[in-house]
């Protein structure tokens, strides 16, 4: 009885043991070596690819408009204006870093298709188009409801109103799209996308 006894003892203090190193080394030790190499190799990157007003990159978070990376309501000029509008959100009251999430809804939920339906006509009608032309990314949220793109041809349907409001020729803006396009990932993955708010403050700066 006694050497059962002493055995599971062992036995359990050889996975304490284990326990203890596995964490030392997955929770402290990597999460610091990789938090270091990035700091050094990638710091824009690793401290969360913010960016100024002016477009230009920063590691200080109170120089930062927000982040390249993260989707936020639309930008717009001084007076309010507002520029190149983002895909929807469903997080929190949109936007919310706090509570990102999507709609969960399926195709088929009555829910999903009355907003999709609402989007389309308010989308429409601010861009001056047939509710059919409006695509699918301007009317859907996405899964984490901080999207930081929008397709080409969502940007393009906004051309015409940007160029309006902000007295740019469509020439110039559709140059800014075009200059904020990024191509599939490794040339594979993903679908073409241009980056909200690096276009939008692009399209501020160049029109003064």
């Amino acid at each position: 009885m006694l050497k059962d006894v002493y055995a599971l003892f062992r036995q359990s203090l050889a996975g304490l043991r284990l326990l203890l190193a596995a964490t030392v080394l997955v929770g402290v030790a990597y999460p610091l070596a990789v938090t270091g190499v990035a700091a050094v190799a990638l710091p824009w990157q690793a401290r969360g690819s913010l960016v100024t007003a002016d477009g230009e990159r920063t590691t200080d978070p109170a120089e930062a408009v927000g982040s390249a990376l993260v989707g936020q309501a639309v930008v717009g000029l001084a007076d309010g204006t507002p520029l190149f509008h983002p895909r929807p959100s469903a997080a929190g009251d949109g936007w919310d870093m706090l509570s990102t999430y999507g709609s969960n809804y399926g195709p088929e939920s009555p829910e999903l298709v009355a907003a999709i339906t609402e989007r389309q006509a308010e989308v429409a009608e601010r861009e001056g188009v047939a509710p059919g032309d409006v695509p699918a990314d301007a009317v859907t949220a996405s899964a984490s409801g901080l999207d930081a793109d929008i397709s080409p041809e969502y940007a393009a349907l906004q051309v015409p109103r940007v160029a309006a409001a902000t007295g740019l020729s469509e020439e110039e803006v559709r140059d800014l799209v075009a200059e904020h396009t990024s191509g599939r990932t490794a040339g594979v993955l993903g679908e073409p996308r241009v980056n909200v708010l690096l276009l939008n403050l692009a399209v501020r700066g160049l029109a003064g």
